[in-house]
């Protein structure tokens, strides 16, 4: 794929993040960890990465994976022609902002899942049943010069001068290089949807596929019941574990995974969960047995199909409902964990029908346009 004559062509991966615990500079901003020019700070926002490359009429939006997003979300074309310079390449990230009941609540991301859809007639009905948003935060190019090794503080400033007439829904992401205030936003934003900060050093160039940014997520703890497992990719093992927690109404809610155990932790996790392998009584046999149909009509459950891959096995094997785990997570929303959990230990001391949703911290909640500081149009 190439867009006309741009400086910077597609393919490009996009900078990557790293893991961190703390927001860097926000306990000593003028300390001997801080990088030459200091730090910029924006919120880290939970949707789809996309770089846009625009020249003239024609333009191309790519995702993280260098996949085609410009199908999925035509909504966006017209704007992006609108507002974007004639030439340019832009990194940021696609979102749809709530709407209706939840239109308080930031993003919805379930709603943005659902616009990866093969069906060219449901692609057109969720562009206009729930538009997308794209929040603009780094420039590679412009006009005929690639900015790619230019430092962050100049591709910023360039970027702030191509979108000071943009208008809704194209955004320019909010920053900051007051720490106090981005841990402001860290705290605050959750409530919208939003994973956490970002943290980049204004004295870098840009550093495509390469994990130089700095990222700061929530994250707390939960007690929930192990239902299930999925055995690992290469048939070895247990490669995840799904969690549940009950309701007000006593169901059980399938409310994420947690993977990434060793290979010699998978093996063990197998012969330790096979007393418990089971299906009579489970609260999940229907979905168990109905896998297919359910693949075929798109319900959300533990043996449901991946809309990224349909090839992917996501059958599962139920468990007795005995085992209760303490896991890490980010951020819930609508009943379940965003982003994957991690394992921290076995909970023998609870019991399941303890682990309820009420043991949970939510966020209150934040209208979108708060966060990018424009009001609704």
């Amino acid at each position: 794929m190439t867009v006309g004559t741009l400086p910077v062509q597609p393919p490009i991966a996009p900078m990557l993040a790293k893991l961190t615990p703390s927001i860097p500079g926000l306990d000593d901003p003028q300390g001997s960890a801080a990088p030459a020019g200091g730090w910029l700070y924006e919120p880290k926002w939970d949707g789809f990465r996309c770089i846009v490359f625009r020249d003239g009429d024609e333009i191309e939006l790519a995702s993280r994976n260098e996949r085609p997003f410009t199908r999925y979300f035509p909504e966006l074309v017209a704007p992006l022609l609108a507002h974007l310079p004639r030439r340019c390449v832009v990194d940021g990230e696609i979102v749809v902002p709530a709407t209706g009941e939840r239109g308080g609540r930031g993003l919805d991301f379930d709603a943005l899942q659902q616009r990866i859809h093969p069906a060219e007639s449901r692609v057109r009905r969720l562009a206009a049943e729930t538009p997308a948003s794209f929040v603009a935060f780094d420039l590679l190019a412009i006009g005929d010069r690639s900015l790619i090794d230019a430092p962050l503080s100049e591709r910023r400033a360039e970027l702030e001068r191509a979108l000071v007439s943009a208008a809704d829904p194209v955004y320019l992401c909010p920053s900051t290089t007051d720490a106090h205030r981005a841990h402001h936003w860290f705290t605050e934003f959750e409530g919208a949807g939003l994973d956490g900060v970002i943290a980049k050093r204004l004295s870098d160039p840009y550093t495509p596929d390469k994990r130089t940014l700095i990222k700061v997520k929530h994250s707390r703890t939960a007690d929930c019941v192990v239902a299930g497992y999925r055995v690992h990719k290469d048939g070895n093992g247990v490669g995840s574990l799904l969690l549940g927690l009950y309701d007000e109404a006593g169901a059980l809610q399938h409310v994420g995974v947690v993977a990434s155990f060793t290979v010699k932790r998978r093996a063990e996790l197998l012969a330790e969960l096979a007393p418990l392998v089971g299906l009579d009584g489970h609260p999940w046999r229907e979905w168990a047995e109905h896998v297919e149909e359910s693949a075929r009509a798109g319900q959300r459950m533990p043996g449901g199909f991946s809309r990224w891959n349909t090839g992917k096995d996501l059958s599962w094997v139920p468990l007795r409902i005995e085992r209760v785990a303490e896991v890490t997570f980010g951020q819930l929303e609508n009943g379940r964990f965003r982003h994957g959990s991690t394992f921290l230990r076995w909970r023998p001391d609870r019991e399941p029908r303890s682990c309820t949703y009420d043991q949970l911290e939510v966020a209150n909640p934040v209208p979108f346009h708060t966060v990018v500081g424009r009001p609704p149009t």
